[in-house]
C-alpha cells in the first residue's frame, strides 16, 4: 500500500514538472512570435517606403540607400530570429531605416509625416545642433542640423560600436569604419571632441566619447523608453513617416548586426579615406 502511495505521488509530480515545461514552452513560443509580428510590421512600413520613394538630391539619394540596407538587414535579422530579443534587434533596425526615410522626405521639403519611436542609444548619444567644420587628417568635415549638398550623410543618433554618434548630417559618415571594425580608431577621439566640443545637445566629451561614458545607466534608460514607447506608440512608426547595429548592404543582402548577425558588409564600399 505505501508503495502504490509513493508511486502516485511520484507520478503526480512528474506530471506537474511536465505540465509546467509545456506551459512555459508555449509560452516563449508566443512571445517570440509576438516579438516577430511586432518586427514585421515596422519592416513592412519601411518597406513600402523604400519601394515608393525616389531621391531628388545627394541627402535624401543617400538617406534612402542607408534606409534600404536596413530593410535588406532586418528582413535577414527577422528571419533568423529565434528569440524575442532577436526579433526586437530586428525591429531596431527597421525603425533605424524608418529614420532615414524620415530624414529623406524632409530632405525633399515633404512632410516628415508622424514621430518614431526612440532607438536604442538614441537620446544619449544627442543631436548635432549647430553647423560645425573641422579639420581631420587633411579633409574638411562638417555636421549640421540640416542637409545639404555640403553635409548629405545622415545618422539618426546612437551608439556604434559602443560610442555616441549624435543625430545630424555629415559631409562624410565618419562612423562606417567603427561600424565595419567593431571598433573605434585612435583618431575617432580627436575628431569627435573637434567635433561636438561645447555643442549643445551633445551630453559627451572627448573623455566621455572614449571611455563609452553612459553605457549602462543611460543605454538601460534608453532601453526602457524605447520599450515603453513600442507599447504605446508604435502605431505612430507612420507607414507615411518613413520612420533603429552593423548592417549589410542592399546589394550585398545580408546584414551583421552588431557581431551578432553574420552575412554581409555595410556598403562594401571605401568611407572616405578613413585611416583608423
Amino acid at each position: 500500500m505505501e508503495l502504490l502511495l509513493i508511486v502516485a505521488v511520484i507520478g503526480a509530480v512528474v506530471f506537474l514538472v511536465m505540465k509546467s515545461q509545456n506551459k512555459n514552452k508555449g509560452h516563449s513560443a508566443n512571445q517570440l512570435e509576438d516579438a516577430k509580428a511586432d518586427a514585421r510590421q515596422s519592416i513592412e512600413r519601411l518597406g513600402g517606403q523604400v519601394y515608393n520613394l525616389v531621391g531628388s538630391d545627394d541627402a535624401s539619394k543617400q538617406a534612402l540607400a542607408d534606409a534600404s540596407e536596413r530593410y535588406t538587414a532586418a528582413g535577414s535579422q527577422i528571419e533568423q530570429a529565434t528569440t524575442p530579443v532577436q526579433a526586437r534587434l530586428a525591429k531596431q533596425t527597421a525603425l533605424e531605416g524608418l529614420y532615414y526615410i524620415r530624414a529623406a522626405r524632409s530632405a525633399m521639403g515633404m512632410d516628415p509625416g508622424p514621430e518614431i519611436p526612440s532607438i536604442d542609444g538614441q537620446k544619449s548619444a544627442g543631436s548635432v545642433t549647430e553647423d560645425r567644420d573641422i579639420e581631420f587628417e587633411g579633409r574638411q568635415v562638417s555636421a549640421s542640423p540640416n542637409p545639404s549638398a555640403r553635409t548629405p550623410n545622415y545618422y539618426p543618433g546612437g551608439r556604434v560600436a559602443g560610442r555616441p554618434v549624435p543625430a545630424g548630417w555629415y559631409s562624410e559618415p565618419w562612423w562606417k569604419p567603427a561600424l565595419v571594425a567593431g571598433a573605434w580608431g585612435v583618431g575617432s577621439m580627436f575628431l569627435f571632441s573637434a567635433m561636438f566640443s561645447g555643442m549643445s545637445g551633445v551630453g559627451y566629451d572627448a573623455q566621455g566619447f572614449a571611455d563609452g561614458y553612459g553605457d549602462g545607466y543611460q543605454d538601460g534608460m534608453d532601453a526602457a523608453d524605447s520599450d515603453g514607447g513600442d507599447a504605446g506608440t508604435d502605431g505612430g512608426d507612420g507607414g507615411d513617416a518613413g520612420g533603429d547595429v552593423d548592417y549589410g548592404a542592399a546589394g550585398d543582402g545580408g546584414g551583421d548586426y552588431g557581431g551578432d548577425w553574420g552575412g554581409g558588409d555595410f556598403g562594401g564600399g571605401d568611407f572616405g579615406g578613413f585611416d583608423f
